[in-house]
């Protein structure tokens, strides 16, 4: 990816919202900002409650011709209408789910820091690989995608990859000539203005 480009907007949902008051949240946001994907993030096992957040978060994101996924959950994708599935196991079912949606669907994988991952999951077919958590956190165990790993990847990789993880306007300027998506959510949905909390978050990009 070129220096000069500007990497897309790749937006997540917050683990949990109402469904009352979340989609309207939603559309402000896209209305506002141009973004590549929605990503259904929602931390709960319950499969009426992820179908309902699914389909509203669809409705939202393709009426804005924004594809939509949904982490994890492979079994929704095809019923619910969604664009593909976000993994969160790095490569190791990237090449068994590839097959089970066909060659249409998005199908990306998470690989924490790890470029061995990553390039494992692009050679198994993923349409894209998230790096993360590229900012500081008390969660996990510490370990940070740095932005040497991005610039490796953006010189040595063709498979687009993503920056994901407690972003701010530090992060964004560093990493935007290196990445290809920068993966916003909870750094905005906690704001009253998520849109404008958004624009203040990306403005090193112009």
């Amino acid at each position: 990816m070129a220096d000069t480009d500007r990497p897309q907007l790749y937006l997540l949902t917050p683990p949990e919202f109402e469904l009352s008051a979340f989609p309207a949240r939603l559309a402000a946001v896209l209305d506002a900002h141009e973004a590549a994907c929605v990503r259904l993030t929602m931390a709960t096992r319950d499969e009426d409650r992820l179908s309902r957040a699914a389909d509203a978060v669809r409705e939202v994101a393709h009426a804005r011709d924004v594809a939509c996924v949904i982490e994890a959950h492979v079994g929704l994708v095809e019923r619910l209408g969604l664009d593909g599935v976000h993994l969160t196991d790095a490569a190791r079912s990237v090449r068994k789910i590839r097959e089970t949606l066909g060659k249409d669907a998005i199908v990306g994988a998470f690989c924490g820091a790890s470029r061995h991952d990553g390039i494992t999951a692009g050679e198994a077919g993923a349409d894209y690989v998230a790096f993360g958590p590229v900012g500081q956190s008390s969660l996990g165990d510490g370990t940070l995608a740095d932005r040497d790993l991005f610039e490796w990847w953006s010189q040595m990789i063709e498979v687009p990859v993503v920056a994901e993880g407690n972003l701010d306007v530090g992060l964004v300027t560093a990493l935007a000539p290196v990445t290809d998506f920068l993966a916003v959510g909870e750094e905005i949905w906690r704001a009253e203005d998520p849109a404008r909390a958004l624009a203040d978050l990306l403005a090193p990009l112009g």
